[in-house]
């Protein structure tokens, strides 16, 4: 070992060794700050589909490939982070002796060949998402850009590690070639052997480029040490977690979408029967009240802006931001977290837990974290302001496209429970509909004699529960669909189609309540059992002697069909629920309805996001429209889509109870999905969720265009398709201001 070898072998020694001792103090810290949350035991379950979905998600970035060129440039740069550590590692040989490298496989040909290319790809994808970052950096000219609100220095400078510590490994390898002690021919390395002809054979550049290598990399690790918050950089490791214990790991519309994780004390779901607010956690009111897989949420966050660049409540000038709600909430914890290691936190009376003397050694700072109210404006130094709580329509785009599957909308309700079940803090228009979900079992407050009022002049019965010895489906129609004029021409629409069809249903009647979606997703999870509850009771009766693969049920309303196809289940309730277009679209693909009369004027579709994003409901109302333009024949239509579209279209503003709340703030979402609808120019928009029409009728109306554009259900336009003599009482046209 020469002189340089001495050096540069005690220096590497020495920086790793503080690297690894600030690593391993930083993941230890990271772990007790997790570890403060509340128990989630059911994360623990099926193993074996978590890490099936964890290795298929992270190896074939199953998330981040449906971003095209970014995911394939990650995915390379994730490959190269793992192969070439090997690389590192040989490093540390290589200090010590020119001619070092790793045993066994460090001689092969295939190592030489596979590491190699592995590097060139992950140069070239580390330039690519270099370029990107640059590209969309948040003061660059012309709308808003993901990574606003991300700290930019440390995109940067993770970014520019991996480059460095790639390009040095070349020069390694450089250096190697030039000396003349490479072990790989040039048919396995011809980048290496390019670049040896290049550099001047100095024996000591091997070691002085590995403790280069070395240097910058451990440089790296004391960085993200020091800075446990930089999910840029600690997310390679987290996110490996973070999918593993992801809620639902089977679920195709992923973790986070469908049914809200029910309200739960110390990891037990709560009984409001026997609950006691002073014993059990109703909601979050601290950070700490999350649960521990939140704060893991929390930590993974890479700050990459795609769910920010989804949102609709970002895109339209809301405050909220589902990134920067979520670093909002890692930034209080760990800045709490001293407090809380230390024994301090309030307990569910507001009392402090903690003694004077355990809390004495803490600073000024840490104590002013400790005090912030988790909700609160500006003036109360609150965490999450509530203009941000009371933004998010729960549409789930922030959970589809997050590709460390973070459940933002998770923990957005169980804030808002909190403060809707202690504080009664909630925008006030709502109250009006949470008192008539209680005293009416509806949103809207219509007397529930008028339940089926929408059956008046139908020219067939429609029977109910009870009156007849057998049906098929029993036809859930919601209360948009009793009540709203929109909504019950939909509700006619379907029904006549069934009856045309020859499919036997029935209708609860006056027995139908609120499937209790808008209490939910407010926050109201009292009025959401009671109202569940009812409902199963009624459905149970209504089925009984059936097994539950026999227990079909169908719905107009995506918020119905989600609420009681996954959330009934909860409270022991177990259907088989289809949405009307599903069942629509196997009515005309075996023959059951024949669309006669196309279309005209072009139709565009509008995904509703409890149907589609939340389902995975995509294909069958597509189905039903392209038949129905094309009218019948064996012949398809075809759809105008618009850019937004399926997994990635845009809310029309309502879901999460915002169809009861006023949006005060920023543009209207309904105006700016109404705007991307009439830019296809088509002129009807179909729908298939009550919601989205009357939004969208909404937004037509606002842009003045009711006489160029009309929004309708898909099940009215197949009506119109199969029966074109169908009254002109049926046609939904949105009616115009004057």
């Amino acid at each position: 070992m020469g002189s340089v070898q001495i050096v540069t072998t005690v220096l590497a020694a020495a920086i790793t060794a503080v690297a690894v001792w600030l690593a391993v103090r930083a993941v230890l810290k990271m772990v007790a700050v997790i570890r403060l949350g509340q128990p989630a035991p059911e994360r623990f379950a099926d193993k074996g589909t978590r890490a099936k979905t964890m290795l298929v998600e992270t190896a074939g970035h199953t998330r981040m490939l449906r971003w095209g060129v970014v995911g394939a440039a990650h995915w390379f740069v994730m490959v190269g982070f793992i192969v070439l550590s090997l690389l590192v590692l040989e490093a540390y040989f290589e200090v010590v002796s020119p001619t070092g490298g790793l045993p066994l496989i460090g001689g092969l040909a295939v190592y030489g060949l596979v590491t190699e290319v592995i590097a060139v790809l992950g140069t070239v994808g580390i330039l690519v998402l270099i370029a990107i970052r640059v590209r969309n950096r948040p003061t660059r000219p012309g709308g808003r850009s993901r990574f606003t609100g991300s700290t930019m220095w440390q995109g940067y400078f993770v970014e520019a590690v991996v480059l460095a510590v790639l390009v040095m490994g070349f020069v390694i390898r450089g250096f190697k070639v030039a000396t003349d002690h490479f072990e790989y021919p040039l048919w396995a390395t011809p980048v290496s052997h390019a670049l040896g002809a290049l550099l001047p054979a100095w024996p000591a550049g091997v070691s002085v480029a590995a403790l280069i290598k070395i240097a910058i990399s451990m440089t790296w690790l004391i960085v993200i040490a020091l800075n446990v918050t930089m999910g840029v950089a600690w997310h390679r490791f987290l996110a490996f977690f973070n999918i593993f214990f992801k809620r639902e790991p089977a679920r195709p519309a992923g973790s986070g979408l469908g049914p809200l994780r029910p309200m739960t004390s110390n990891g037990k779901p709560l009984d409001f029967e026997e609950a006691d607010p002073e014993k059990d956690q109703f909601g979050v009111a601290q950070v700490e009240q999350f649960t521990w897989k939140g704060l893991l949420d929390f930590s993974t966050c890479t700050e990459c802006g795609r769910c920010q660049s989804q949102c609709p409540a970002w895109n339209t000038g809301k405050p909220l931001s589902p990134k920067l709600l979520v670093l909002s909430l890692r930034d209080h914890a760990y800045a709490k977290a001293p407090y809380l290691l230390a024994g301090g936190g309030k307990d569910l009376t507001g009392e402090e837990k903690a003694t004077a003397a355990q809390l004495a050694h803490l600073d000024v700072l840490t104590l002013a974290e400790a005090d912030k109210p988790l909700i609160g404006d500006a003036e109360a130094g609150g965490v999450i302001d509530p203009d941000v709580l009371w933004s998010c329509t729960t549409c789930g785009a922030c959970v589809e496209q997050c590709p460390v599957d973070i459940e933002h909308v998770d923990h957005i309700v169980d804030m808002r429970r909190y403060q809707v079940l202690i504080e009664s803090s909630f925008p006030s228009e709502a109250g009006v509909m949470l008192r008539n979900l209680e005293n009416k079992g509806n949103p809207w407050g219509a007397p529930q004699n008028t339940r089926e009022d929408w059956t008046k002049g139908l020219g067939f019965e429609v029977p109910r529960v009870g009156e007849v010895d057998d049906f098929e489906y029993l036809f859930w129609v919601g209360c948009a669909g009793a009540f709203e004029d929109r909504a019950k021409k939909t509700t006619r629409a379907v029904a006549t189609l069934l009856n045309e069809a020859g499919v036997s249903f029935a209708i609860l009647g006056e027995g139908e309540t609120c499937s209790g979606d808008p209490a939910r997703r407010i926050g109201n999870e009292f009025v959401f059992q009671m109202l569940a509850q009812q409902n199963v009771e009624t459905l149970n009766e209504a089925f009984e002697g059936r097994e539950p693969a026999k227990r079909k049920i169908v719905a107009t309303c995506p918020h119905c069909f989600n609420t009681l196809g996954n959330e009934y289940g909860q409270l022991g309730g177990e259907f088989e629920v289809v949405h009307h277009t599903q069942l629509l679209a196997h009515l005309v693909s075996t023959g059951r309805l024949t669309p006669v009369q196309p279309v005209d004027g072009g139709v565009t579709y509008h995904d509703p996001c409890y149907l589609g994003r939340h389902n995975r409901v995509f294909a069958a109302p597509r189905e039903v429209l392209g038949s129905a333009i094309g009218g019948g024949g064996g012949t398809v239509g075809t759809l105008t889509e618009m850019p937004r579209n399926s997994e990635r279209s845009f809310c029309c503003g309502a879901g999460g109870a915002r169809m009861w709340m006023e949006e005060k703030i920023g543009k209207r979402i309904n105006v700016d999905r109404v705007e991307e609808a009439m830019s296809t120019g088509a002129r009807t928009v179909a729908v298939g969720c009550p919601f989205c029409s009357t939004m969208l009728n909404d937004g037509v109306n606002g842009k003045g265009a009711g006489e160029q554009v009309e929004v309708v259900d898909v099940a009215s336009v197949l009506l119109r398709s199969v029966k074109p003599d169908t009254a002109p009482g049926e046609k939904e046209t949105a009616p115009t201001t004057g």
